[in-house]
């Protein structure tokens, strides 16, 4: 089995724009943590959402936005079979979440 980080990825834009009702809410998180039950033999670090962002670079640090909004880390036999378990998901069906993007966390080289 290998590890995989799942990138939820969305917009604070497309979240203040959008009004989702306490019931609307209460449905979504139903939803994600039936995903996570459904789930739970895959998860590694169910993860959170994340909050502001900093860069950091040979010019200092400063801060920026991006497009990630929380994170998850999964096992899987493979990459298509880690891509599969966000078929669906409450991230993009229920809340306006863009999409959730996977992908290998690799081997340090030499170790």
């Amino acid at each position: 089995m290998k590890n995989f980080l799942a990138i939820y990825l969305g917009s604070a834009d497309a979240n203040a724009k959008l009004e989702i009702s306490d019931a609307q809410k209460r449905a979504g998180m139903d939803k994600w943590m039936k995903w996570t039950t459904d789930n739970a033999n895959a998860i590694v670090d169910l993860g959170s959402p994340l909050g502001k962002t900093k860069k950091i670079s040979a010019d200092g640090v400063s801060d920026t936005r991006n497009r990630m909004t929380a994170y998850t880390i999964i096992m899987a036999d493979s990459h298509d079979a880690a891509a599969r378990l966000f078929v669906n998901h409450a991230h993009f069906t229920v809340f306006p979440g863009d999409s959730v993007e996977v992908m290998e966390c690799l081997p340090i080289p030499g170790m």
